[in-house]
């Protein structure tokens, strides 16, 4: 059923991957917790985790609404947290993620 006769398989949903990090008082906070239950709850694939500046930098792939969607809970934050700073850059997909992970 999902494969046609030559055995390839149906295309998936488009999907984009981006990178944000979040710069303010985001680590100490709940916050890479916090984004692994918005990428679960939005069925996202990538990986979040703190920088040594003091930043938190997520890389999220999926639908392109999906990812929106968790770049506002991203930008939103938890109720620790205080986002002053956002860099965004979309990134091309050579391998496409398959999980969402908490990185140290």
């Amino acid at each position: 059923m999902g494969t046609d006769p030559a055995g390839a398989r149906a295309p998936r949903e488009a999907r984009i991957r981006r990178r944000v990090v979040l710069g303010g008082r985001v680590q100490m906070v709940g916050f890479r917790m916090f984004a692994a239950r918005a990428a679960g709850e939005l069925g996202v694939d990538g990986w979040v985790r703190n920088t040594p500046d003091g930043r938190v930098e997520a890389v999220v792939e999926g639908p392109p609404d999906a990812v929106d969607r968790v770049e506002r809970r991203l930008v939103e934050g938890p109720a620790a947290a205080e986002v002053l700073a956002v860099e965004r850059e979309d990134l091309a997909i050579d391998r496409p993620l398959t999980t969402f992970r908490v990185l140290a």
